[in-house]
């Protein structure tokens, strides 16, 4: 791949005698443009969807595989599923350059390793009933290519996140996400819209397959785990508002006693 459009030269100049006004007008304009490439991406994006939905529904596991911002940023979203959806932590995964444990590290050296990832997915135990997906700004990254090359390999479902045409993770992925944002706002920062449109299909992803999987009903969090008092409260309201219970107390005791809105719902239409 000649054409790495995320390492252009930035549209912008002399941004350091630019006022703080300005800069912030600009990057605002920049950022407005992700979401029209991202929607020009929803096809693949949806087929890549798809193919989750039934590798998970199948008994399946979705493992992300990444380094530097767009590693990090599959973390986040994969750490909030158990508690926001009540999904075991197995199911969704990270294989992140230098280990999730030096996640605050920054080891953006470790990113061109071509061996840690896939042996990290033979010690997960990886199988072709499973699906990997890629995250690389470039399309490039010798981390993720390796690992994709790897799966392909073995019979193994792929995608990927990138966001440059025509890269050779692309090339690895049987579902690719292209997502050609552009120059970055400083050149090379592929940590602005990039990582900004990475962050927005990590939301479609797992919001999408959870709503799939049955994790939500009408628009309501019915799995989310009960680790905190604001959390309980908003389970508890949730409760009283699909059921009609009158009194909080009673609509708690009950939440409590079943573990979730969901197995409470249930209890209460059974009786």
């Amino acid at each position: 791949m000649d054409l790495r459009i995320t390492e252009s030269p930035s549209v912008y100049r002399h941004l350091e005698k630019k006022s703080v006004d300005e800069l912030i007008d600009l990057i605002n304009r920049e950022d407005q443009s992700v979401a029209i490439q991202i929607q020009q991406a929803l096809p693949q994006i949806g087929q890549l969807i798809k193919a989750i939905v039934g590798k998970v529904s199948a008994g399946g596991r979705l493992f992300y595989v990444g380094a530097g911002s767009g590693g990090r940023l599959s973390v986040l979203d994969v750490i909030e599923l158990p508690t926001t959806y009540g999904v075991p932590k197995a199911v969704f995964n990270v294989i992140l350059a230098g280990g999730i444990d030096r996640l605050a590290d920054a080891l953006e050296e470790r990113e061109d390793d071509t061996k840690e990832a896939w042996e990290k997915l033979q010690v997960a135990d990886v199988t072709s009933g499973d699906i990997v997906v890629g995250i690389s700004a470039s399309g490039t990254t010798p981390f993720v290519l390796a690992a994709l090359q790897q799966c392909k390999e073995h019979g193994i479902t792929t995608g990927c996140i990138v966001s440059n045409p025509d890269s050779p993770i692309a090339a690895a992925s049987t579902f690719p996400v292209e997502v050609v944002t552009g120059p970055e706002f400083i050149t090379g920062s592929t940590r602005m819209k990039c990582g900004t449109a990475q962050k927005m299909i990590f939301d479609m992803i797992s919001t999408t397959t959870m709503i799939q999987l049955g994790r939500v009903e009408d628009n309501s969090m019915v799995n989310v785990a009960l680790i905190n008092d604001k959390i309980t409260d908003r389970a508890v309201r949730m409760l009283m508002e699909k059921t009609g219970i009158a009194d909080y107390n009673e609509a708690k005791l009950i939440l409590l006693e079943h573990g979730s809105v969901k197995q409470a719902m249930e209890h209460v239409l059974r009786n």
